[in-house]
């Protein structure tokens, strides 16, 4: 891996997580009427919720992770074939 192409997979992973969060935070509001998902040391929160809110958390990140640095891969592989 080149240094510029892991200087853009640190910036697309940063970019990811940000853009995972919001997209959790959102989802999570739509789903349960709340601000906030539970924290798992929330003591007021039954096991379910905690669970649900940490499975949904869990594929959020992961989907965007994967869709993001899929699509850095893509790039660098088209730019690659074209300047070489």
């Amino acid at each position: 891996m080149h240094p510029v192409e892991k200087v853009v997979s640190l910036g697309m992973g940063m970019l990811s997580a940000t853009l995972a969060a919001a997209l959790f935070k959102r989802v999570w509001k739509l789903a349960s009427g709340q601000d906030d998902a539970p924290d798992a040391d929330d003591l007021e929160r039954g096991w379910a919720e905690i669970l649900v809110a940490a499975a949904v958390q869990g594929a959020i990140f992961g989907l965007v992770k994967a869709a993001v640095h899929r699509a850095g891969a893509q790039t660098f592989q088209r730019r690659s074939a074209a300047e070489g």
